[in-house]
C-alpha cells in the first residue's frame, strides 16, 4: 500500500487544484466535446461492498477523482477508515485504493461500458477485474453489470439494478435505486459457510446480496452538488446469509448505513 498511498497523496493535491481553479475551467467549456473532471468525497457510516461489511463502528471517507474524454474515463478511488478493525489496529487507516479504466459507447437505447479495475488492498491480496455494464436508457434505467476477477480471487459477480429520480423542485431530485447480486466463486478462497458460521470446502455460488437506497441530489450552482443517502444491504439466500455473517466484523448479515457525498464536476 505504500505506492497506493503515494498515488493518493498526489490525487489529494490534484483535488485541491481542481477546487481552486475549477471555475476557470468551467468558463472555458464549449459545446464541443472536451475533457472533464469530477471530484467527490463521500462520508459514510459504514463501508459495505457487494453485501460484505468492510468497516465497523467508524466513519469511512471515500474520495474519488474521475477524468474523461469522448467516452474514455479513468477513476481513482480510496477508502479511509477512521477506526480500522481489519488491521486490528483500530486506528485511522487508508486501507484501499482502486483504479478503474473504462470506455462507454451509446448504441441506440442502450449504453455499453467496458473496463478494468485494480483493487490495491491493505491486509489482503490485491484484486483485478474486467467488467461490462449494459444500461438501458428507458424507464427505471435498468443496468446489468458483469464482473470477472482475473487475479487472486477467480470468479464472477453479476448485478442487476434499477434506478429512478423524481424532481422535488426544478433542481433537487429524489433518487431511488435497488439491485440484486449473484456471486460465482472459482476459488477455495471464497467458500460457503455452514449454519454454525464455519467455512466449508464448497465454493460459494448463488444469489448473494440485495441493496436498496434512497437519496437526494441538491445542486449548488452549476458545478457542485450535495448528495445525502441512506441504504440497506441484505443477503438473498441462506448461503449468502451464512457467508456474509461469518465474515462480517459485527457478526451481522444485514446492514443499514448512510452518509453524504460532496461532488464537483467541471
Amino acid at each position: 500500500m505504500k505506492l497506493s498511498k503515494k498515488i493518493y497523496a498526489l490525487t489529494a493535491g490534484v483535488l485541491l487544484v481542481t477546487a481552486s481553479f475549477g471555475s476557470v475551467w468551467a468558463e472555458e467549456k464549449k459545446e464541443e466535446p472536451k475533457p472533464y473532471a469530477t471530484a467527490s468525497s463521500a462520508f459514510l457510516t459504514k463501508y459495505v461492498w457487494r453485501g460484505y461489511e468492510l468497516s465497523k463502528d467508524s466513519l469511512v471517507i471515500q474520495p474519488s477523482l474521475t477524468v474523461g474524454y469522448q467516452g474514455f474515463e479513468a477513476n481513482l478511488w480510496g477508502n479511509l477508515d477512521t477506526k480500522d478493525y481489519y488491521t486490528r489496529s483500530e486506528k485511522m487507516n487508508w486501507n484501499e485504493t482502486d483504479l478503474t479504466l473504462s470506455y462507454t459507447k451509446e448504441l441506440g437505447p442502450t449504453k455499453l461500458t467496458g473496463g478494468y479495475i485494480y483493487y490495491a488492498l491493505d491486509n489482503a491480496e490485491d484484486s483485478q477485474e474486467l467488467f461490462l455494464k449494459i444500461a438501458g436508457k428507458i424507464l427505471l434505467s435498468p443496468t446489468l453489470s458483469i464482473y470477472k476477477e482475473i487475479a487472486n480471487y477467480p470468479g464472477w459477480y453479476f448485478n442487476l439494478g434499477a434506478a429512478h429520480s423524481l424532481n422535488l423542485t426544478k433542481t433537487i431530485t429524489l433518487d431511488l435505486a435497488a439491485s440484486v447480486g449473484y456471486q460465482i466463486s472459482d476459488t477455495d478462497k471464497i467458500v460457503k459457510y455452514d449454519s454454525n458460521l464455519l467455512p466449508t470446502t464448497e465454493k460459494h455460488n448463488g444469489l448473494h446480496d440485495g441493496l436498496i437506497s434512497v437519496g437526494m441530489t441538491v445542486p449548488f450552482g452549476k458545478y457542485f452538488a450535495l448528495k445525502p443517502m441512506v441504504a440497506y444491504s441484505l443477503p438473498l439466500s441462506d448461503d449468502a446469509k451464512n457467508r456474509i455473517k461469518g465474515t462480517s466484523l459485527s457478526n451481522q448479515d444485514s446492514f443499514f448505513f448512510g452518509g453524504i457525498t460532496f461532488t464537483a464536476t467541471f
